[in-house]
């Protein structure tokens, strides 16, 4: 037997809360749990475009955790690229990524020719999508599904089996059985409270887990969801007495049907005023559809359909999606959640600029997004080329979050004890894992932790801690965060106000001028290292 007879390479999700891919590998047989998409910077989503680190056509199978694209999203591209094992996930997974992975398919499509197109990219060489919609429905295709809690072997060598998470619907933490190896990987767990799901769940006693730190750093106000529809009371009343929209970006899973549930609730019981809530996006329209088919087994919905009310419009087709731009006092929940696509944008570039509009964040900003961007107070903003003021209200509402906190994520790591190897930290920014390392040295100090880079790789023993065995990959770990293209886009939506501060001409020309003088300094540093090279 080798030193270490199971090895973990983290592949995405390492110091960043998207792109979750863990590769585990044994005797020259491999398998993924899970296959995402990475969100966020321009930079950090260019990795999707990159070539992957393993052969796809030797792998013979993904465990997925759940349908959401930073988990799921780069199926369709592994499929594309030789992968035709099986994808195992739960029934429910299954059903929603039948429409997740074709949307993201034609999401793919529809920004790069969209791209392609800007003014500004005029001349410069034409994007290729990640994926198609056909590589999507290929992909999906592959999928089988499997219950809770049943053992099953993904991959000679390996027994898994799938302990629901509270996530989302039908999302599963993944227990592996390797080498002698226990391994407990939480996929992303969600918090007590949650609506429609029961509260995670899982064995104990393993080797090593591998766990989410989404909110390590952070200790959420604790609110029951009639505390939570409460502030969303407040918070639609106020948007509906400044006269504008409420625009919502919302995650078309789960967040979007949370949100529904509750503003059915209060549309049911008078507590908000009996006006149109918009649904504009067709993915959250159809995912929708798969929660009304498993209504009658989920928690908070009495055993009915709470997506039927007769002030829910679910909005089709592009030209029913532009009316909306003349309507005012209306709730529009647009995908994506992020704002990083999707029609959201369109409201965005519609609203932002409108003193009496709203605009209520109810789901994570990744470091890098829009939504991020526009969270943290930018005044200005640029959206698809063009810049865009931030005059609107910006609100946000933390309770809706599909993630557990700190002392969840603790108490959920509690429940796992034994840890005889080590605990991972995972899906986490920089601050979220730090913050959950040092809370763990407090209340388990003889836990070893582990806070994996981009491209590492642990080899994994029974009962010894994690050995780091090979180093990580520097270019895409630089992508992490912010990136020159956030810069970018702060400093020129506001160049020209600062520029309009310098009241005499002649000096405006001059700061101009030694602008240029430092970029062409670049240039020129640039055509010398190359000449250098050259000799």
């Amino acid at each position: 037997m080798s030193e270490h007879p199971l090895s973990l390479t983290f592949h995405g999700a390492a110091r960043t809360v998207t792109g979750s891919c863990m590769e585990f590998r044994r005797d020259g047989q491999s398998l993924l749990v899970d296959c995402g998409m990475f969100q966020g910077s321009r930079t950090l989503e260019n990795l999707n475009m990159g070539n992957f680190a393993f052969d796809p056509a030797r792998l013979p199978a993904v465990v997925l955790t759940h349908a959401h694209i930073d988990h799921s999203g780069l199926l369709p591209k592994l499929v594309a690229q030789g992968f035709s094992g099986t994808i195992w996930c739960t029934g429910p997974t299954k059903d929603l990524l039948e429409h997740m992975l074709a949307d993201a398919g034609r999401i793919q499509e529809a920004d790069t020719e969209r791209r392609n197109r800007r003014r500004d990219r005029a001349g410069e060489d034409a994007f290729e999508p990640a994926y198609t919609e056909r590589d999507a429905i290929a992909a999906w295709k592959l999928c089988r599904a499997v219950e809770l809690e049943e053992w099953f072997e993904p991959a000679p060598g390996f027994r898994a089996r799938l302990w629901n998470a509270g996530h989302i619907l039908g999302s599963a933490s993944v227990e592996l059985e390797a080498g002698g190896v226990r391994v407990m990987c939480s996929g992303d767990v969600g918090p007590e409270n949650k609506a429609f799901l029961l509260d995670p769940q899982g064995p104990a006693g393993f080797d090593h887990v591998i766990c989410e730190s989404t909110y390590g750093d952070r200790e959420r106000e604790k609110v029951t969801i009639e505390e939570r529809r409460k502030l969303l009371e407040a918070e639609v009343r106020a948007a509906m007495t400044r006269g504008g929209n409420l625009v919502i970006p919302a995650f078309a899973l789960e967040r979007t049907q949370e949100l529904l549930l509750d503003l059915a609730y209060l549309l049911r019981e008078g507590a908000i005023p009996n006006v149109p809530v918009f649904i504009d996006s067709p993915l959250a329209s159809r995912t929708t559809a798969v929660f009304a088919r498993y209504a009658a087994g989920l928690e908070d919905t009495g055993g009915v359909n709470v997506f039927e009310h007769p002030s829910f419009h679910f909005v089709g087709d592009v030209s029913e999606s532009i009316r909306l731009n003349s309507v005012s006092g209306a709730i529009i929940l647009a995908a994506s959640g992020m704002c990083e696509g999707g029609r959201i944008r369109h409201h965005l570039v519609h609203n932002l600029h409108r003193r009496d509009s709203t605009v209520l964040f109810v789901g994570f900003q990744a470091q890098g997004s829009l939504g991020r961007v526009i969270l943290e107070g930018a005044p200005r903003v640029r959206i698809s080329g063009a810049e865009v003021r931030v005059r609107a209200q910006i609100r946000r509402i933390d309770h809706y979050s599909a993630h557990a906190d700190q002392g969840e994520l603790l108490a959920w790591i509690a429940a796992r004890a034994p840890i005889s190897g080590s605990l991972i930290l995972d899906h986490g920014e920089p601050e979220g894992m730090e913050g959950m390392r040092r809370e763990l040295q407090r209340v388990m100090p003889d836990l070893t932790v582990r806070l994996p880079e981009l491209g590492e790789t642990y080899g994994l023993s029974p009962g010894k801690p994690a050995k780091r065995i090979a180093t990580g990959n520097i270019e895409a770990q630089q992508a992490v965060g912010r990136d020159w293209q956030n810069e970018y886009a702060a400093f020129v939506t506001g160049l020209k106000g600062e520029l309009a501060r310098i009241h005499d001409e002649r000096r405006r020309e001059e700061a101009l001028a030694r602008l240029r003088e430092v970029l062409d300094s670049y240039k020129e540093f640039k055509d010398g290292k190359r000449e250098a090279q050259g000799a």
